[in-house]
């Protein structure tokens, strides 16, 4: 798996950092024991062993990169660089070299392949002459390959001189009693401790976490991960503010891999109050020398305390805690929705991390700057409770958070200014701090317009015409298009009005906010008055149930096809909030996630059309003759 990154050399040893961000590697020079270059396929690979025997391969490297490191790793490391040349002839016979705990096949003098031995999960003897090695089935190295090595069979002759045996232990069996001293054979079977039944939110499902001496494992009823501790890069304990439970969040580098998505981050969700007793499987010996004053014989406390104690013993991952930040009820982070999902935002010391979905991180590092803005969707009233807060990184990505509660703001504003990152006003220029202020906590302009009820207005249609409105929602007797996943379920906007219920609601919302807010005005006299002043009623044009069914936009087809799903994450949120979180969605959408929608309100459209053309060539001369009677 090839990552580019950064490579940096300095006087202390050498160093790497993933590009976009991630685990920093960092090697110090009193640990390095070897350093090799290689010609590989259009450049070169640079190969660093350290003492507790991980070797390092780092590629990419142009030809004159070689002498010049060459010369600075001597010079300030003492330790000479060595040529290894790799085997292209696709020999499958060689000999093997066991290095410390490396594997290496070599045909003649040149290298064909490395296999880390603790990589290793069971190696066996068949017959006489052959060992199988089994490799751990890691399920993020697989987040960037398509292929995995999962084990190969070593053919060892009776006649081989490398590996001398004899009668009753033949040359196989002592390559095989070689690679077992190095092989991390036996704790995929044993677990070091045992957690049942934990509640993971992604990827969702109850799990059975066993964390063993290399790896650990989630076993679920559906899926089962297994995941190296070297792909560990930190791991974060985050109680939830006047709530029983407790977040613990590992985050990997690389994701593991379910189907086509990838998950960076696994996110646990403890009892806060649930108190465990647990056992290590480890013998004093192995406490003693290999992690001494890192685990204990046996933890008892709460449980999310004592599963991030043994696992950080285990992995040597850092653990990150709320920082200093406090949200107005004394919590540790704030309610907010990202993407039309609602979650919890934590400022931390270095980052932000909204949880639990979509689990996003964000260094601060990486933030170009961040803007406060009044909330502007649902009218006057909802804006005047409610922020948002957008985040630029440097890489031109945004986060916005929306939906903040209003006594929030002066905390995080404080916490912000006071990381020194650079806060943008309303205006977008400069970091006025009272300006911002001002803008985000006053009271909002009733007259202010807002562009996404403006939309829904317009899509909706004029209020008073029951014509648009009624070929805007399907028939009563229409099952529906076969995007629409909603089953049998009494969505809010599943049956005939529905859809055109929300849409008239948040509309009617708006001109009475309007009404209300509006300065008074001269009145003028309605066109639909006669002469007494006695209001004229107008005439409803009669519906023809022969008529053909108005053609679809592509919204509404996004909207039926996304509508059960949105019910279904958000089963207690309101008609008006589900027809908000869908429009939001679909401004989002770029044109080729839209496409699939457009595509069917074409067909719809001809369709329509189509229909027309025959309707009206068999429709009745007078349809809408005459009052409907009250």
């Amino acid at each position: 798996m090839q990552n580019p990154g950064q490579f940096k050399v300095h006087s202390g040893g050498l160093a790497w950092k993933r590009q976009g961000g991630g685990k920093t590697i960092e090697i110090d020079k009193a640990d390095v024991t070897s350093v090799t270059w290689m010609k590989v396929p259009r450049s070169y690979q640079l190969g660093v062993r350290i003492k507790d025997g991980l070797f390092y391969r780092f590629i990419g490297f142009r030809e004159q990169d070689v002498s010049n490191l060459t010369n600075f790793i001597q010079k300030n490391m003492g330790v000479t660089p060595d040529e290894k040349q790799l085997s292209v002839s696709g020999h499958n016979w060689g000999g093997i070299d066991i290095d410390g705990n490396m594997l290496t096949f070599m045909v003649g003098s040149k290298q064909a392949f490395e296999v880390a031995l603790p990589d290793v999960a069971q190696t066996q003897m068949q017959g006489k002459t052959d060992v199988l090695l089994e490799l751990h089935v890691d399920d993020t190295t697989g987040a960037n390959e398509k292929d995995s090595l999962m084990d190969l069979s070593f053919h060892v002759p009776t006649s081989n001189t490398q590996f001398v045996g004899d009668e009753t232990r033949p040359p196989a069996h002592i390559l095989w009693e070689t690679i077992l001293k190095f092989a991390d054979v036996g704790s995929s079977e044993e677990p070091v401790v045992t957690f049942e039944g934990i509640a993971i939110l992604t990827p969702r499902g109850r799990y059975s976490v066993e964390l063993h001496l290399s790896f650990l494992r989630l076993q679920g009823q559906a899926n089962d991960f297994k995941i190296q501790y070297s792909s560990i890069v930190r791991l974060f304990l985050l109680p939830k503010s006047n709530n029983p439970h407790t977040f613990v969040v590992i985050t990997l580098d690389p994701p593991i891999r379910k189907g086509q998505t990838l998950y960076p981050h696994i996110v646990i969700q403890f009892e806060t109050e649930a108190v465990v007793e647990r056992d290590l499987a480890l013998t004093k010996e192995v406490l003693a020398e290999k992690y001494k004053d890192r685990l204990e014989e046996s933890y008892k406390g709460l449980i999310h305390e004592v599963f991030t104690k043994v696992l950080r013993g285990l992995s040597g991952a850092k653990v990150t805690r709320p920082g200093s930040f406090r949200s107005c009820q004394d919590g540790y982070a704030v309610k907010s929705s990202l993407k039309a999902e609602d979650g919890l935002l934590y400022p931390l010391e270095k980052g932000f991390f909204f949880l639990p979905k979509p689990p996003t991180l964000i260094l601060h590092e990486e933030i170009e700057f961040v803007e406060f803005e009044r909330h502007g969707a649902g009218g006057a009233s909802i804006s005047s409770h409610y922020f948002d807060l957008l985040v630029k990184l440097k890489n031109d990505q945004e986060h916005l958070f929306r939906n903040i509660q209003r006594n929030e703001y002066h905390n995080l504003f404080n916490f912000i200014n006071g990381k020194n990152m650079k806060i943008m006003n309303l205006g977008g220029d400069g970091q006025g701090t009272s300006g911002v202020v001002t803008d985000v906590l006053r009271d909002t302009d009733d007259d202010a317009v807002d562009p996404h009820l403006e939309r829904i207005k317009n899509q909706a249609g004029d209020e008073e015409s029951d014509e648009e409105d009624e070929d805007f929602v399907a028939d009563k007797d229409d099952s529906g298009s076969p995007t629409d996943d909603s089953g049998d379920e009494e969505s809010d906007a599943s049956d005939s009005g529905g859809e055109k219920e929300v849409l008239k609601s948040i509309v009617s919302k708006l001109s009475k906010k309007e009404a209300s807010s509006s300065k008074p005005v001269q009145k003028r006299k309605p066109k639909n008055r006669d002469e007494d002043g006695s209001e004229k009623k107008k005439a409803k044009k009669k519906k023809d149930p022969n008529a053909p069914k108005r053609a679809m936009t592509p919204f509404m087809y996004f909207s039926m096809a996304e509508r059960g799903n949105m019910k279904n994450s958000n089963p207690d949120l309101p008609t008006t909030e589900i027809a908000k979180k869908l429009g939001e969605m679909w401004q989002k959408m770029s044109s080729e996630e839209k496409q699939p929608y457009i595509q069917q309100a074409q067909v719809d459209k001809k369709r329509y059309e189509k229909e027309s053309a025959v309707y009206r060539g068999q429709a009745p001369a007078d349809v809408d003759s005459g009052n409907e009677s009250d």
